[in-house]
């Protein structure tokens, strides 16, 4: 009996994936079904998106594994409906591309580029920027994404320390956790970037309490997800100098609306949800791969603590 696969995701990237999803299982040699619709009851595995209108996980009584195209999944994790393992994605492009916007956005701060790019009145002021060992970047979430962006900056010489909620331990990085370690963070953070996930403990981690903490003039980055900032006390400590400025890529109602504060702030910068992105030819071959192994009983990659979300 063949492998039926259940593509459900928005129907515009169905030809782009089918053959990278095709090429990858053939190579796996499954016997396989591949297809955008399949009736619930034969399907063993949904290569899933949620903004693909899958909701109600019940009729599919033969599942195997949900193999998410997302590397967030506060939308599923919680899915009463869902009671088989979910995976979320976690692959080289979609962290390659987050590491490079990263690097590229903490390096922008620390060199004062926006201030070069903006002051064109004839002013002459030769004033360099420190060098990296001497600015302190946090790194808050230290999943594959924070990770990466942390080995990253340490290579460059910044002095990097790193946040989670457990213990972690990366070469180069000062990795602390736990509430106490939160505060040291907060209190020595010159630019701050927020790759954690949104579940219900890290929502508003940054709120008025934890921007106060931060150094006078620090700097946020947050290409991770909208929920982790208290935009009030935000645009309140962008508004009082206490936040200098944020470049934020992610927001709780995307599209951005026009009329948001954001907008219109001088000391905010918009990125319209670009900072990485699932790449197809990389993401297909992680989920070919957990096929694979799940026909052949073997672990699942990327799979989430449904406790944790994550």
């Amino acid at each position: 009996m063949p492998v039926n696969v259940l593509f459900s995701a928005r129907p515009e990237l169905w030809p782009e994936y089918e053959p990278l999803l095709r090429q990858g299982l053939t190579e796996a040699r499954l016997d396989f079904q591949l297809s955008n619709d399949i009736h619930p009851a034969l399907v063993d595995y949904v290569v899933y998106a949620p903004n693909g209108g899958l909701r109600d996980f019940t009729p599919f009584t033969r599942l195997k594994a949900v193999l998410s195209l997302w590397a967030g999944v506060e939308s599923i994790s919680g899915n009463e409906t869902l009671t088989v393992p979910l995976a979320r994605m976690v692959d080289g492009g979609l962290t390659q591309g987050m590491t490079e916007w990263v690097v590229g956005h903490v390096l922008r701060y620390h060199l004062g580029m926006d201030r070069h790019i903006t002051q064109q009145d004839g002013t002459w002021t030769p004033d360099a920027p420190p060098l990296a060992s001497q600015r302190t970047v946090c790194i808050f979430g230290l999943g594959a994404l924070g990770e990466a962006a942390a080995r990253a900056l340490a290579a460059l010489n910044f002095n990097v320390m790193g946040w989670s909620r457990t213990a972690k331990s990366i070469p180069g990085v000062t990795c602390l956790h736990g509430s106490d370690g939160l505060h040291t963070a907060l209190s020595q953070a010159e630019i701050v970037v927020l790759l954690l996930p949104d579940t219900p403990a890290t929502e508003d981690i940054m709120n008025a309490d934890a921007l106060a903490l931060l150094p006078e003039g620090a700097r946020i980055i947050n290409p991770g997800r909208g929920p982790l900032i208290d935009d009030d006390a935000l645009l309140q400590a962008l508004d009082s100098g206490q936040v200098g400025h944020a470049t934020l890529d992610v927001f709780r109602t995307e599209p951005l609306p026009p009329d948001h504060p954001y907008w219109a702030h001088p000391n905010v910068t918009v990125t319209p949800h670009i900072a990485s992105e699932t790449r197809p030819v990389t993401a297909a071959q992680v989920i070919c791969e957990n096929i694979r192994r799940g026909e052949a009983g073997a672990p699942f990659l990327h799979l989430v603590d449904r406790r944790l979300g994550y």
